[in-house]
């Protein structure tokens, strides 16, 4: 009996061991899978070198009067604007491509027809590499200016009396037969290309200087290529009967219809300098502007051509904006105002455009 007690005893150590040794090993392949599961290297994201923003805005304007004494025109107005940018960083290398679109409608009582108020095209790309020198970059830079379609001055059209002596109002055609055109689709457009050095000082300024650039002005509308400062290809034959008329060649040219005799592109070599500023205060507003200035060295005496670009963003609301550009160009070649009672413009003069808007606005951001 007592052997028998002492075997179960063995026995039961021999089996409570085996299954301590057995604990112990799985422990020991849990602690070891662990420690492997530790050495997994973690997921490495792809770099992202873009960066790409859109704001979009659609503004809608509205005006009635119903027995106003002080006078005045119902109105409604429709404007829209596309603002697009792609940003990249890598090394030693930035760029930003970037969109401006703008077009707009108003139809006013007092005009029965529909006129575009807004009408803009403007696209842009620079590079920078960095120098040795601190917020120095060599740079290539290129920007195109243009719009979409034919604009018009809606000049007021002659009246007609019926038999009673009453005035009879213009129709829609005869205001359509009185407008006088004033642009189109690459009449005028700008396009410019530049080799020089980008100086960034700060994160929200920045000036580009191009001291070589080369210029494109062309105007495909024959009859508005002497308001735009094209020059002529066959000045020679009209020099004797302008003298005559005691004007320069070119109005005479225009004067008298000889409208193809003037060139579609003007080419124009020089130095360019931009300056461009952008401050954000929060999410909510922010102001950009850019000025730029071209010199031409081919013609160097006459002034450089300016234009400045001013843009100040409100976000009132989650979907909607109070908007304010101002787009100011300075041509010396380009004659917009009139003077001696021409019925031409013929004299150079500051052009300058002013938008204050409100409406719906959404934009998005992402890297990629």
């Amino acid at each position: 009996m007592k052997k028998i007690f002492v075997s179960l005893a063995l026995a039961a150590v021999t089996v409570l061991a085996a299954r301590a040794q057995n604990t112990q090993e799985a422990a020991a392949e849990a602690a070891a899978a662990l420690s492997a599961a530790d050495e997994v290297p973690a997921k490495v994201e792809k770099p992202k070198y873009w960066t790409n923003t859109i704001l979009t805005n659609i503004n809608l304007g509205q005006t009635f009067l119903s027995q106003w004494a002080a006078g005045g025109y119902n109105n409604v107005s429709l404007a829209a604007n596309v603002d697009a940018s792609s940003a990249y960083a890598k090394d030693k290398l930035t760029g930003l491509n970037r969109i401006q679109l703008d077009y707009g409608f108003l139809w006013s009582a007092d005009k029965p027809i529909l006129q575009t108020n807004k009408d803009r095209m403007y696209l842009e790309s620079k590079w920078g590499y960095e120098t040795p020198v601190r917020n120095l970059a060599y740079s290539a830079s290129f920007d195109f200016l243009n719009q979409f379609g034919r604009n018009y001055d809606y000049k007021t059209p002659a009246t007609e009396k019926d038999a009673d002596g009453n005035v009879i109002e213009p129709t829609s055609k005869d205001w359509l037969n009185a407008r006088q055109l004033k642009s189109g689709f690459l009449a005028p457009a700008y396009m410019n290309l530049g080799i020089g050095i980008l100086w960034t000082p700060a994160p929200w300024f920045s000036l580009n200087f191009a001291p070589l650039t080369g210029s494109a002005v062309f105007v495909t509308i024959p009859q508005l290529r002497y308001t735009y400062g094209m020059d002529l290809n066959n000045a020679d034959d009209y020099a004797a009967d302008a003298a005559a008329a005691g004007t320069d060649v070119r109005k005479f040219a225009q004067d008298n219809g000889y409208y193809d005799s003037f060139r579609a592109v003007r080419m124009e070599f020089g130095a360019q300098i931009k300056a461009d500023a952008s401050w954000v205060i929060n999410d909510n507003f922010s102001y950009t502007t850019q000025l730029t200035l071209f010199y031409n060295y081919l013609k160097p005496a006459v002034e450089p051509r300016i234009t400045w670009d001013n843009k100040v963003y409100w976000k009132l609301a989650k979907f909607f904006a109070l908007t304010l550009s101002t787009n100011l160009i300075y041509d010396p070649l380009v004659m917009v105002r009139k003077t001696n009672g021409s019925t031409t413009p013929n004299a150079k003069g500051v052009q300058f455009k002013e938008f204050l808007e409100f409406g719906f606005t959404y934009s998005f951001s992402r890297q990629r």
